[in-house]
């Protein structure tokens, strides 16, 4: 007989384990425990191990409102974010609830038996055995990227190449990159991070870029917090640098969307000053689309363009040509000579984390979905996701997300009823889910769900908006409830 759960949470990287302290504080009464298909958690930062990897939003957002981050550093190390994690985990008892090495493959919800039953892969020292479990509720928590392999580009002549090839990835434990020549293709998050990191170590590093992207510098400390943290106590004082930052963030947004033109020439301006060159600026670090039309990237203290301003790193915009024995030849002629070559080319998006949803018999592939309030899927009972904000911090969205999945279970738990779906209104638009033109979203236009035309099926990359209606918002909307 397979065991039974009330809530069954899958992943335990930031989401997971928001998820596992809502779960404990707002439903007590009820059993649960969190998948996770690696050996450790902290999802995103065990995972990546890159030289510089670090946090693209401030941490005050990033981190759990209810454990504020203390640590100085306001854009923090991807050590340290894991050891917040860790910490936080131990504190509150959560780490207990973890089973590690269990993948799940597939989910099949059965509407007379109520509830869910989850094929897991479970591995162990002997080899991997299947098991299965049931629940009632299935909460993934796992994030929207493939784990197991990033985007990789088919490269011209790429088995040419006599150095090495690093994906950020799968970035080995064994690499020294000390007085070496490394290439890094790509100019977003990853690229960013990654470049100043490896000059750093001595390497002499090109950043390799097909086109521009929108880069803005933001202090790793905030001043402002430092101030504010002297003169409140911790929980206070995290609330107010937490909406401080959660407003700048989203004024700034707006701007982009309001007044493209006004918010690149801010950008361009702080770029200019930080390189110290606006024909570099004009040449590198312009793009043909406006701001946050893809994601913008952050660089803490300015440390890519220092990086490049003192000469330890370069920066190329041009397109490959073709792998050769010592390095790239480029369409303009010119060739790259590298010792490595780091293809920080992108991400893989895998929508719950690929597992199969399977409802009464019938396959439910995520591309025909179409989600409620960003966290549920039409005519999929009893089955949440959390997903985080694209123009701000993940954690701001999944905590929202996981506070409501509870306000849910209680409103069940009072009227009794077992099966939760949410049913859309006929003649709903459709429209795709995320508002942005990067590659890895248009490569995953297969496989994303999709978003209505009004709420509550928009997927509102708006905080503050969501907070009033996933907080205090009535759970009954638009949903269907059956005992």
């Amino acid at each position: 007989m397979s065991e039974h759960l009330d809530v069954l949470v899958v992943g335990a990287g930031l989401s997971g384990i928001g998820a596992g302290y809502r779960l404990q504080t707002m439903t007590p009464s009820r059993s649960w425990a969190i998948l996770e298909s690696r050996d450790s958690l902290g999802g995103t930062w065990d995972l990546f191990r890159y030289p510089g990897v670090r946090s693209d939003s401030d941490m005050m957002t990033l981190g759990f409102p209810f454990e504020p981050w203390t640590d100085p550093d306001a854009i923090a190390d991807g050590s340290k974010i894991l050891d917040y994690l860790r910490a936080t985990a131990h504190k509150y008892g959560i780490d207990e609830r973890i089973r590690f090495g269990h993948k799940v493959v597939a989910a099949s919800w059965s509407t007379p038996d109520a509830r869910w039953t989850v094929a897991v892969e479970h591995r162990t020292e002997r080899g991997t055995e299947l098991l299965e479990l049931t629940c009632s509720f299935l909460y993934l928590c796992s994030g929207y990227y493939d784990y197991e392999r990033g985007h990789e580009p088919d490269f011209p002549g790429r088995d040419a190449f006599e150095g090495r090839v690093v994906h950020p990835q799968l970035w080995p434990d064994d690499l020294d990159v000390a007085g070496q020549k490394v290439v890094v293709i790509g100019s977003g998050a990853t690229a960013v991070t990654l470049v100043p990191a490896l000059a750093e170590r001595g390497a002499e590093v090109t950043m390799l870029q097909r086109t521009p992207t929108w880069i803005t510098s933001l202090p790793r400390r905030d001043r402002v917090r430092d101030v504010v943290q002297r003169a409140l106590p911790v929980g206070a004082g995290g609330a107010v640098v937490r909406y401080k930052n959660v407003l700048t963030s989203m004024a700034f947004y707006e701007l982009t969307r309001r007044r493209p033109t006004a918010a690149r020439a801010l950008l361009s301006k702080g770029a200019t000053r930080s390189l110290g060159s606006a024909t570099m600026v004009a040449d590198h670090f312009t793009p043909t689309y406006d701001p946050w039309d893809q994601r913008l990237c952050l660089v803490p203290d300015g440390d890519l363009f220092e990086a490049l301003r003192s000469g330890r790193a370069h920066v190329v915009t041009d397109t490959i040509e073709t792998f050769t024995p010592h390095g790239i030849r480029l369409a303009s002629g010119r060739e790259l000579e590298a010792d490595v070559i780091v293809t920080a080319t992108g991400l893989r998006i895998k929508v719950a984390g690929g597992i199969e949803i399977v409802v009464d018999g019938e396959r439910r592939p995520t591309r025909d979905l179409t989600v409620y309030r960003g966290m549920m899927f039409v005519g999929v009972p009893n089955l949440a996701i959390s997903v985080g904000y694209v123009n701000a911090s993940w954690t701001l969205r999944a905590d929202l997300a996981s506070r409501y999945l509870c306000r849910l279970l209680t409103h069940m738990e009072q009227h009794a009823w077992r099966i939760a779906v949410p049913q859309a209104p006929e003649g709903m638009v459709g429209r795709p889910l995320l508002p942005l033109a990067s590659g890895y979203v248009r490569r995953a236009g297969d496989e994303l769900p999709q978003q209505g035309d009004a709420a509550p099926w928009l997927m509102r990359q708006n905080y503050l908006l969501d907070r009033r209606d996933m907080l205090r918002g009535d759970v009954t909307e638009a949903m269907a409830f059956a005992r």
